[in-house]
């Protein structure tokens, strides 16, 4: 028989990096039956395959999974082959296109290899939903959807606001809040994880277990990470994202470029260092000093330890001694350049990948972010000469550039 942390430190652990707890009592109790019995809490986190890759704002929820893991109960990770071919409506003013089966599947597949950057997959339990939707019947569908009513549905915050602005809301929408709380009675789970804003589906499925005869799950949501903006949702089309594949300088220097301020709720989401610790570097550590401690984490836990210390090491040459690191990633970009060979900053920053669009270039450009050459500049419509190798710098993120030239007609403005 497994034995199990004291329930009081399981919840301070737990408790950590969360927005709320429904209801902590039932968690509590749960908690306790588990530490009698030895019998570990099933607990659900479920993720459609929208999209390939993962950034670092989806690895928060990941990481609280994680933690119950630490604490010795099964993690199952539910991909949502079924459900995302639905789209989930969460927060959504408009219907989500629907993906195909092939995209779904090759997108299922990256997320089985990335979730076990922050999970042990000797220990994680991988599921499918399609593995029961697939044996529905119509029958069962119609006895699904007698469980809850319409006016239900539209308590939904996002549907009720698109019902009110008139704006379509299709049938199989109001489906997903209950096929994804079904998932909860197929899986049996004692808790569901999600962000704050899978809050009302996560819900239904509490109130599917009871239907179905079964103990409710304690819902535990965690917050959205803020990207490196520390305004907006963390977010690859707002240009604010770090993603979990991309290169360990690159990470780290993203990571460095944070605000003080952000640091520490990074550290709160993004880490399994215990509040206390926190605490205490809030109050002893220096700053900078605490920052690096960040990045080198966040680093190991996506690359390596020699990969984070070779980040640390390359992030101090080029920020600090003002050199430039050997090593440093090269890009080639196909662009197009006037007769004297020369291209529109902005354009070249988008096409390297140092900004997600050409008005997100001139942005980082007004702000003062972008050097050419270790030299600033501010003019989205600066004529740069890519004859020659150049590198270029946007914030912490540096790119040393070489061009595939494409001679066009028209003049830099």
């Amino acid at each position: 028989m497994p034995t199990f942390t004291p329930v009081d430190e399981q919840l301070t652990y737990l408790k950590k990096g969360s927005a709320e707890i429904i209801r902590e009592a039932e968690l509590r109790s749960k908690l306790e039956k588990s530490r009698v019995t030895g019998k570990p809490l099933r607990v659900k986190l479920g993720m459609d395959p929208t999209a390939p890759d993962l950034h670092l704002g989806h690895t928060v929820v990941l990481r609280k999974l994680k933690h119950f893991q630490d604490l010795g109960h099964t993690a199952i990770f539910l991909i949502g082959d079924f459900t995302g071919m639905i789209g989930d409506p969460s927060g959504r003013s408009a219907t989500r296109p629907p993906l195909t089966r092939e995209q779904i599947e090759e997108n299922a597949e990256t997320y089985k290899a990335q979730v076990f950057k922050i999970l042990d997959p000797q220990k994680t339990v991988i599921d499918f939903n399609r593995r029961w939707f697939a044996k529905f019947t119509a029958d069962d569908f119609v006895r699904l959807m007698a469980k809850y009513t319409v006016s239900q549905l539209l308590e939904r915050e996002d549907f009720h606001k698109r019902f009110q602005d008139e704006k379509p809301i299709s049938v199989h929408e109001l489906l997903y809040p209950l096929v994804q709380g079904y998932d909860s009675v197929a899986l049996e789970a004692d808790v569901e994880l999600g962000g704050t804003d899978q809050k009302f589906n996560l819900l239904v499925g509490r109130e599917l277990q009871r239907a179905y005869g079964q103990e409710s799950q304690v819902v535990l949501t965690t917050p959205i990470l803020e990207g490196l903006d520390g305004v907006q949702k963390m977010s690859k089309s707002l240009g604010n994202a770090i993603g979990i594949h991309e290169p360990a300088l690159e990470m780290y220097g993203k990571v460095m470029s944070i605000s003080d301020e952000m640091m520490w709720r990074y550290y709160e989401l993004l880490t399994d260092v215990q509040v206390a610790e926190i605490e205490k570097m809030k109050r002893e550590a220096h700053p900078m000093q605490a920052k690096k401690e960040l990045a080198w984490r966040i680093v190991e836990d996506f690359h390596t330890a020699e990969a984070a210390a070779k980040a640390a090491g390359d992030w101090a040459k080029q920020f600090q001694r003002n050199e430039v690191p050997a090593d440093i990633e090269e890009v080639i970009a196909s662009v197009e350049v006037t007769a004297e060979g020369l291209v529109r900053l902005d354009k070249l920053l988008a096409k390297c990948g140092l900004a997600a669009s050409v008005s997100d270039a001139a942005r980082k450009l007004k702000q003062k972010a972008v050097k050419v050459n270790g030299e600033l500049k501010t003019d989205a419509f600066a004529a740069i000469d890519i004859s020659q190798p150049i590198i270029l710098q946007v914030g912490r993120m540096i790119r040393r550039v070489r061009a595939n030239p494409i001679v066009g007609t028209r003049t830099i403005h």
